[in-house]
């Protein structure tokens, strides 16, 4: 089915885990054409960035990183694709090198605008050999995107202008999908979407849910671990926590927050508050024990009055989340909130931006050092660098604590228990414990 190597093939992208997700199995489908995937664009025949334009930040990094694959790679055929693609092809096709700019709505058909004919279903044969280059795209941890698009309102977003209206793939589908990853080696798959947790509405098949789709991975995958990337909190429906009695559901979630005050909620017209997100993370924590939970947040969203950003810290740090993302307002064009009244100075969002991100600092701290002493379950994933007492090996346990170890013995794409000891520099220092 995938002959021999017809052309070598680099991808990157900026942006969210659907957007990695889309990626990887991009990857995926073009080595199962013949390709190969390259670790640079300097050493590519085809080049295909897959952009963010979520904020003014992410569009930035999408045009430095055209231009380098560019620079590197004059010969190359360099196509610009994802959501700034659909949102500004004009502001991208100018840029050094682009040949091409194929948008969201196109984004499926990559592989053929790229010159290949159309070939087998990628979920046939998920994955013809390993494609992709050990410690980028490898085959520890795969991103399925199984959700696309967004039918909800939020004020700040422009996703449902890029991505379009929310639809899923279907239950079968995905099933055969992550049963390939497994055949393949993969030891952990991420379900992602735009807006996960609305997954199946959209299902003839229906009624399916997400609950149905996690429920159906691990009743007919040997998937060793399933994790969820972001799930909006009004998504989840009453006994969804139940399903983490099968320990192989990795005990993390991303709920995004985006706001602690009432007031700011309802300008961002998100459809939850104070008291129906406490009630959900205290259902959580009942239910999934070790959970690592973290948030979204926007600072300097139009309207917030330094009373209303003093709730919303005090929320947040009352909420103990482990860890937050946090993002300075970022005014898109086509947004209802791009439109309001007052809009926040920069040097206000910075600092505010500043201080809730020495927050975030304290409650990472805090969070990892509860698990010192501790013995937890550990991917690991490579080797990054050595000492004479042997490799130094990186790796995550179930509820996404990054940890180090030193072992003489190969631990690449292995689980195993290990102690973990002390916290060093970004991660936490551990003890595997093998056999």
């Amino acid at each position: 089915m995938s002959g021999p190597a017809r052309r070598k093939v680099y991808l990157d992208f900026v942006g969210c885990r659907l957007n990695q997700a889309e990626i990887e199995r991009l990857g995926r489908r073009f080595a199962a054409q013949g390709d190969s995937i390259v670790e640079r664009a300097e050493d590519a025949d085809l080049v295909i960035v897959n952009t963010c334009a979520v904020t003014n930040e992410a569009m930035r990094k999408s045009r430095q990183m055209l231009r380098q694959a560019g620079r590197a790679n004059p010969d190359a055929r360099l196509i610009a694709t994802g959501c700034y693609a659909e949102l500004s092809p004009d502001q991208l096709a100018a840029l050094p090198g682009v040949r091409q700019v194929v948008g969201n709505r196109d984004k499926d058909d990559l592989i053929q605008i790229a010159g290949h004919s159309a070939a087998p279903d990628f979920d046939q044969e998920p994955i013809a050999r390993d494609p992709l280059p050990p410690g980028t795209l490898g085959r520890t941890r795969a991103f399925v995107k199984v959700q696309d698009g967004c039918d909800n309102r939020c004020t700040f977003c422009v996703t449902t202008i890029a991505r379009g209206a929310g639809y899923s793939v279907p239950v079968e589908e995905v099933v055969r999908e992550v049963g390939g990853l497994v055949a393949f080696g993969y030891r952990e798959a991420v379900l992602t979407g735009v807006h996960l947790g609305s997954y199946g509405h959209d299902l003839v098949e229906g009624p399916v849910s997400l609950f149905d789709l996690v429920k159906a991975l691990l009743e007919r995958t040997s998937i060793a671990r399933l994790r969820l990337s972001s799930l909006e909190p009004w998504d989840i429906q009453p006994g969804f926590f139940d399903l983490w009695q099968d320990e192989r559901l990795c005990p993390h979630l991303h709920l995004p927050l985006q706001a602690g005050s009432d007031r700011t909620l309802r300008r961002m017209a998100r459809r939850t508050t104070q008291d129906s997100f406490r009630r959900l993370i205290d259902a959580a924590r009942a239910r999934i024990p070790d959970l690592t939970l973290t948030t979204d947040v926007i600072v300097g969203f139009p309207g917030e009055s330094e009373a209303d950003f003093e709730e919303s810290i005090r929320f947040v740090e009352a909420m103990g989340f482990a860890r937050l993302h946090v993002f300075p307002y970022s005014a898109r064009p086509g947004t209802a909130a791009a439109g309001f009244a007052g809009q926040v100075e920069k040097t206000e969002k910075d600092e505010r931006r500043a201080r809730m991100l020495a927050l975030s600092a304290q409650l990472w701290e805090r969070h990892q050092r509860r698990y010192l002493g501790h013995t937890l379950s550990v991917l690991w994933e490579s080797a990054r660098g050595g000492t004479p007492e042997g490799l130094i090996w990186s790796g995550l346990t179930g509820n996404y604590l990054r940890v180090q170890a030193t072992s003489r013995q190969p631990l690449a794409n292995k689980i195993t228990d290990a102690r973990l000891t002390q916290i060093a520099g970004s991660g936490i220092l551990a003890v595997p414990l093998t056999q």
